[in-house]
């Protein structure tokens, strides 16, 4: 039993340990989104300063290329935490199962447990009552 009980606190640690994996990587994908937003805000106010939102026009201005790099790094690399994140939920959710697996033969296992000396109290009692019954 203590094997199991040690083998529960294992799962339990693994699937707090894989959400906040998770929590991690949905925090960095909403930074990154938010880091990216400010950008297109950034480079839209350039535009709107110079006049000019023709990228390839030759005064375009340098800050909003750079800007725009930046963001599409950014939108990029959120991308790519987006597939991370499906992993992440996929190990979760085998993490949760295989703790519910083991819970439930904990589970099983104390009720067999509880039956066996509901039984035995049982037998205790009837084999009072018959004594008390032969005298």
């Amino acid at each position: 039993m203590k094997t199991r009980d040690s083998l529960i606190r294992l799962k339990r640690f693994q699937v707090d340990d894989k959400r906040r994996q998770l929590a991690q990587i949905e925090a960095m994908i909403a930074e990154f989104n938010r880091m990216a937003d400010e950008l297109d805000d950034q480079i839209k106010s350039e535009q709107e300063r110079v006049g000019i939102t023709d990228v390839t026009h030759f005064a375009y201005p340098t800050f909003a290329k750079a800007a725009a790099t930046r963001r599409d790094n950014l939108r990029n690399s959120a991308s790519e935490l987006d597939e991370q994140l499906q992993r992440a939920q996929d190990e979760l959710a085998e993490a949760i199962e295989e703790l519910k697996k083991f819970e439930q033969l904990e589970e099983r296992d104390q009720q067999r447990e509880r039956l066996s000396a509901e039984a035995a109290e049982q037998e205790q009692l009837d084999e009072i009552a018959s004594r008390y019954r032969a005298r």
